[in-house]
């Protein structure tokens, strides 16, 4: 085993983890702002919006990541291509596709870890803030979401973990994330070894750290809880 091609290979696989950190973070943001809609949604059963939410969560949860990854790169395109005057597919792109399908399949995980938050927390912290002369709106913007938030990070963090874990599917793309380039590296110099195993390190080395601030968060939850 000869490491040394590392050294030669760095620049091109910092380049698939920062593919992969910023498909991350991007998915992470917009599943936390989508999942937190459809949490709410449940939560206040919302009449049609949270029966589709519920249908549109259990959907994506009862779905293998990399079959929605396939259905919105082969059959959007078809279906967009339909509603057009001339009925051509609609190109999307593979990194359209990644980001887009991340993004809303997060959505689902992330809202019933919120929705556990909300049906946690006591009701009459609603009661108390609307008694003040708060909206609903504002109770749970000012008051409700705070608290969950800080109750549910250590849960969140955790599937942000799996999410991270997860866009290595995007090679199926041909997309160029962290996985993606050491496989394009493999195929031109062949040490599938050095480079596969510097990979899983570099996949360890983040997920170990980002585990070491969940149970720091964990302990500051409880911690907290106790004070209270």
């Amino acid at each position: 085993m000869d490491f040394t091609i590392i050294l030669q290979a760095w620049p091109y696989l910092c380049s698939g983890l920062a593919f992969s950190l910023v498909l991350t973070a991007t998915a992470f943001t917009a599943g936390i702002v989508l999942g937190t809609g459809l949490a709410l949604a449940r939560h206040l059963e919302i009449p049609v919006l949270g029966h589709a939410a519920r249908v549109y969560i259990a959907t994506m949860r009862s779905i293998p990541l990399i079959l929605v990854l396939f259905w919105f790169f082969f059959l959007v395109p078809i279906i967009l291509g339909s509603l057009s005057p001339d009925g051509r597919p609609v190109s999307i792109g593979p990194t359209t596709t990644a980001f887009i399908t991340f993004c809303l399949f997060e959505a689902a995980y992330y809202s019933e870890i919120i929705r556990v938050g909300l049906r946690a927390l006591n009701r009459g912290q609603v009661e108390a803030s609307q008694a003040l002369g708060l909206t609903t709106a504002q109770a749970y913007r000012y008051v409700v979401l705070p608290q969950v938030a800080r109750t549910a990070a250590p849960i969140v963090l955790s599937q942000t973990i799996i999410l991270f874990q997860d866009t290595s599917l995007v090679y199926v793309l041909s997309l160029t994330d962290l996985v993606g380039a050491a496989s394009k590296l493999v195929q031109i110099n062949g040490r599938f070894v050095e480079l596969y195993v510097t990979v899983a390190l570099v996949y360890l080395a983040v997920c170990c750290t980002a585990s070491h601030c969940v149970t720091i968060l964990k302990r500051r939850t409880t911690a907290h809880a106790a004070q209270r």
